[in-house]
């Protein structure tokens, strides 16, 4: 005897919804991309890093190596070898180079141009971009496409890099967004720098006290904690530590006579 309608339905019935729910999402996908709010690529090409870029600050004390390689592209190969090293040779700078390796996705048509060229090319050479170029691919699309959740606080941060010097305040909004919400692992990097360069901007402020906390806040989140990758080095913690013995001292020296 064969299976009534009634008994069969009840078994197919959530695949047919499953696949009816799939096919009005590609729908919408593709009408979203007809009126121009998505960029077209291919949605399920949207998961990992494919470019990285180095980024950094523009300070008089920036060493001429480090300085040489702001604004340099790396294939996701060329990162995850043993000793990549994004200068070449060692930072000059005793108190170390505040720096960024941001990594994308780069779904927009700038960044896109990028991947491109950097998968065309057979020995996977890094790209050096201009400071202009740097500006045309953070004040690109990248909020229409596709990658635009994933790649959001890595624009935050190069946008900082590239504007702190003319509007340090947005910045420092910027680097404080990167130490709170970075908890992907392709974040986990910005954070430490982030810490740094927050410290340089509020200590040029004036801003003794705040510096201060974030020092404790830093101390308080990696001191004698478990060694986790992108973690401070023993050379970067003790900078940081040097960092706040000075500015206590300065604060005391400010301070009036008679005053605690």
């Amino acid at each position: 005897m064969e299976p009534s309608i009634g008994v069969v339905l009840p078994d197919i019935l959530p695949y047919l919804l499953a696949i009816v729910g799939l096919l009005a999402m590609w729908q919408y996908y593709q009408l979203q991309v007809m009126k121009g709010r998505i960029l077209a690529i291919d949605i399920f090409d949207r998961s990992g890093i494919r470019l990285y870029v180095y980024a950094v600050t523009d300070d008089p004390q920036t060493c001429e190596l480090c300085r040489a390689a702001h604004g340099t592209v790396f294939p996701p190969s060329a990162v995850m070898t043993e000793h990549f090293s994004p200068i070449k040779g060692t930072c000059k700078n005793p108190a170390g180079c505040t720096s960024f390796l941001v990594g994308l996705y780069g779904a927009w048509p700038d960044a896109q141009r990028i991947v491109e060229r950097l998968q065309l090319s057979r020995s996977r050479d890094p790209i050096h971009l201009y400071q202009h170029e740097l500006h045309g691919l953070i004040l690109g699309p990248w909020e229409q496409s596709i990658s635009a959740y994933t790649d959001q606080l890595g624009i935050s941060i190069l946008e900082a890099v590239l504007g702190d010097g003319t509007n340090p305040d947005s910045a420092m909004a910027k680097y404080h967004r990167a130490i709170e919400y970075a908890t992907e692992v392709r974040h986990k990097p910005l954070i430490v720098p982030a810490y740094f360069r927050l410290v340089e901007l509020m200590t040029r402020q004036g801003r003794t006290n705040d510096a201060l906390r974030l020092i404790e806040e830093f101390e308080s989140r990696y001191k004698g904690k478990i060694p986790e990758p992108f973690a401070p080095t023993e050379n970067e913690f003790n900078l940081m530590l040097t960092k706040k013995s000075r500015l206590k001292s300065s604060a005391r020296m400010a301070s009036p006579v008679g005053t605690t």
